[in-house]
């Protein structure tokens, strides 16, 4: 009869939308949200590839820069946060004032590549006292030449490509080269993303320009690394996976981290798993796209944590 009928209808709809849901639930409880440095963006775009190869889960990667990935993360809009630098004390309290707990868990090691033109013939090495001339604030709409870096380079343009503000490349290199981090001049070419920043250095027979030094073994082909000449070293030192790793390449060379989100630990069987993954595989991974494997041993005390 017509009740009978409607009966059906009803629970065969009923139905229908509670698959609807659970289905959808079952989504996003597989879905990882990653985002931050474009530094560790590789690393964890190649885990994230392979680990979805696997079945376990979805990975969407962002690239916001470290600290634009931390105000996502401590608003408790992403599970992991990528970080070329340590997390701050105002980004800490964000999280704390967000209740969001973490876990902090390094994933490799960095150097960062200052790069020229090819065309450049005059550069054979900058000091870290050169670069700290270029790049501190008062050089802002002074230094703007090659010769007045340094006696006998060409009168040409100097023109400068490097990190935005949000970036954790930008802050680390102001720290150690201008004695401060975010201190530096701002009338140069600022990107998030260092494939900006190559193309400008490539286009750019004056130009100059800072990133991680995956980016430069990517576009090797294009761009003339500068080997940094620390204070009251003999010899300039060219960054390489050798020399970050022996720690010969200073001030210029860092850890990389992640971090994750506790609550999508315990609430997010994929994000464990991913997070597992991760430090099972990046030290393969991170060499397959240009960085430095930490020892062993810090892998394992990372997976000790999760």
């Amino acid at each position: 009869n017509r009740r009978t009928k409607m009966k059906r209808i009803f629970f065969a709809f009923f139905l229908t939308m509670s698959l609807v849901v659970c289905s959808k639930s079952g989504l996003a409880a597989d879905l990882i949200k990653v985002d931050g440095s474009s530094t560790v963006f590789p690393i964890t775009e190649a885990v994230a590839e392979e680990f979805g190869k696997q079945g376990k889960g979805r990975v969407i990667v962002g690239i916001s820069g470290t600290g634009g990935g931390f105000k996502r993360f401590c608003r408790g809009e992403t599970d992991i946060s990528d970080a070329s630098r340590p997390i701050k004390q105002k980004e800490i309290d964000a999280c704390r004032e967000g209740g969001v707990q973490y876990i902090e868990l390094k994933v490799a090691f960095d150097g960062l590549a200052v790069v020229v033109n090819p065309q450049n013939t005059w550069v054979d090495y900058l000091t870290v006292e050169e670069l700290k001339k270029i790049w501190e604030p008062g050089a802002q709409n002074v230094i703007m030449k090659w010769s007045q870096v340094r006696g006998g380079f060409p009168a040409g343009d100097l023109q400068l490509f490097g990190p935005g503000t949000d970036s954790g490349t930008f802050d680390y290199f102001t720290e150690v080269i201008n004695g401060k981090s975010g201190s530096s001049r701002g009338d140069f070419t600022a990107s998030e993303d260092d494939n900006v920043l190559v193309e400008g250095v490539a286009s750019s027979e004056g130009g100059l320009g800072y990133f991680g030094l995956a980016y430069y073994e990517e576009n090797a082909g294009k761009l003339k690394i500068v080997p940094v000449k620390a204070a009251g070293s003999v010899q300039a030192v060219a960054p390489s996976k050798e020399t970050v790793l022996e720690g010969s390449y200073t001030p210029l060379s860092r850890p990389l981290f992640i971090y994750v989100s506790k609550n999508s630990l315990k609430t997010k069987p994929a994000v464990k798993s991913f997070v597992q993954y991760y430090l099972q595989n990046a030290a393969v991974l991170c060499e397959e796209v240009g960085y430095v494997p930490l020892p062993q041993s810090e892998y394992e005390a990372g997976l000790s944590k999760i």
